[in-house]
């Protein structure tokens, strides 16, 4: 058997394969080959094939051989030969006939016209030029071993970025060695209760009453049992936390913008709760998934800044420049450090040292600012427009949580909840209610409402969505009640 790839890129511009595996002799299997090759379209009308001698060589055949291959294929017409042009695939040699696949149903549904989906950014607003500029600088300065196998806790480049600007924008105390790179919120859960009874931590675990049925699945399939905490306008109710005869010793919460209700855990709960990790020696996992975007209010530090060895601080850009970088990080108590690094395993699989090198040097520069306060207002002005759309179309409609975030909160009368999501849909807007979110073991009354992402549309088509959502919403009981907004 002999099988050759014929490297003929000056000759040809391409390289060819030709299999002269089987039985008979040579100059048989190299007529068959390149009459297959041609009938296939391998070998495209007019391509220029090798000289005898040049494919000789490589298949380790006579030139002799090639040559008769040759002529016979000219004779049948597969081939074509004159003098100063070489041998080439005949014109007038018939394509191969198109196969036609059958036509089968899409498996994902088609997209709505109008995305009003909650936790996606402005997918146009990506700083390309800004990013393709700090990937050309971070390439240039960094080292050699930067392209070898990676470090888990993730490079130090990026690490050290990040612990500078955290402390700077967000009040977390740390530094370089207690942060570990991930790829999101999602793989942090992953890393830190891994799966069935592996992992960092134990359940059970206190979770907020509302929040993403991802992250509720993620922790049911690592068989953690949660315990739901009610809500109110001050946050998370901390004070359902069990008591010491209780085994919850951690709980998750979103304290800078509880998800998806809207509104920051009051200063009082704050406290409270990084109390009660202390004299349980337990621990709060701290969610700070859209920290950078307040509007109506001074900025709230992360929980974390009051005590580094009881929250374990997680962020990622997902919100802020898009989830398709998928970079994220932990901030930990150091007694988690060695423990999640090894649960991470001996080499990083997760995060492109190029993205993390990029990253380092975005922020670095100062550019992680400058979009960050650009997409703040970009941001703000969409909410105001929500804000005012409903305030002329939908009076009656209450809108909360508004004071930060990329989504709002429109409370609708008891009942109607479900209605309002299907009109949504038939007036072509993709939205979900505020029972989604709600977790199923939850026992406070859950009120009727719309999650409304005002940050994924495109611009063009920003107006004409929440056009189509007011034409979607219930009308009002009380015509003489004017639009409220809470939470700021």
């Amino acid at each position: 058997m002999v099988e050759s790839w014929v490297n003929s890129a000056e000759r040809i511009g391409a390289d060819l394969h030709v299999d002269l595996s089987g039985s008979g002799s040579r100059r048989a299997a190299l007529i068959g080959a390149l009459r297959e090759a041609v009938r296939s379209g391998r070998l495209a009308p007019g391509t220029r094939l090798p000289p005898y001698r040049s494919l000789a060589a490589d298949l380790g055949i006579a030139r002799n051989t090639v040559a008769d291959a040759y002529a016979e294929l000219v004779a049948e017409g597969w081939l074509t030969a004159r003098q100063g042009s070489g041998t080439r695939v005949a014109e007038r040699v018939a394509p191969p006939p198109r196969v036609r696949v059958p036509k089968r149903a899409p498996t994902v549904p088609a997209p709505p016209a109008h995305n009003l989906v909650q936790g996606q950014p402005d997918a146009g607003s990506f700083p390309r030029t800004a990013w393709l500029a700090a990937a050309r600088r971070a390439l240039t300065a960094a080292p050699n071993e930067a392209f070898g196998p990676g470090d888990p806790r993730g490079r130090i480049e990026l690490r050290r970025a990040l612990a500078d600007y955290l402390a700077r924008s967000r009040g977390v105390r740390t530094d370089p060695e207690r942060i570990v790179v991930c790829s999101g919120f999602a793989h942090a859960l992953r890393l830190l209760f891994g799966t069935g009874s592996g992992g960092v931590l134990r359940g059970p675990l206190a979770v907020e009453a509302y929040g993403l049925g991802f992250h509720r699945s993620l922790l049911s399939t690592a068989k953690v049992r949660p315990v739901p905490l009610s809500l109110d306008e001050h946050g998370a109710r901390v004070e359902e936390l069990p008591d010491a005869t209780s085994p919850v010793r951690t709980v998750l919460l979103t304290p800078a913008h509880q998800f998806p209700t809207g509104g920051p855990l009051h200063p009082a709960r704050r406290t409270a709760v990084v109390d009660w990790a202390r004299t349980r020696a337990g621990l709060i996992l701290e969610d700070d998934y859209d920290g950078e975007f307040r509007y109506d209010r001074e900025p709230v530090g992360a929980l974390q800044g009051l005590d580094p060895e009881r929250v374990l601080y997680v962020g990622s850009v997902s919100k802020s420049l898009s989830p398709a970088v998928r970079l994220g990080w932990m901030v930990l108590p150091e007694h988690l450090v060695d423990a999640v690094v090894t649960a991470k395993g001996e080499r990083e699989a997760w995060a492109s040292v190029l993205d993390q090198l990029t990253l380092a040097e975005f922020i670095a520069s100062g550019s992680y600012d400058r979009h960050v306060r650009r997409m703040r207002q970009h941001y703000r002005r969409r909410r105001d427009q929500l804000v005012a759309a409903l305030a002329e179309h939908a009076p009656h409609i209450t809108v909360t949580g508004i004071a930060a975030g990329l989504h709002a909160v429109l409370q609708l009368p008891p009942g109607t909840e479900a209605s309002a999501v299907k009109a949504a849909a038939w007036h072509g807007v993709g939205l979900e209610g505020l029972a989604a979110y709600r977790h199923p073991e939850a026992t406070a009354t859950a009120p009727d409402g719309l999650v409304v992402g005002y940050a994924t549309p495109a611009e063009h088509a920003y107006t004409a969505a929440i056009e189509a959502l007011c034409r979607a919403l219930p009308p009002a009981a009380d015509p003489d009640r004017g639009v409220r907004t809470v939470g700021r």
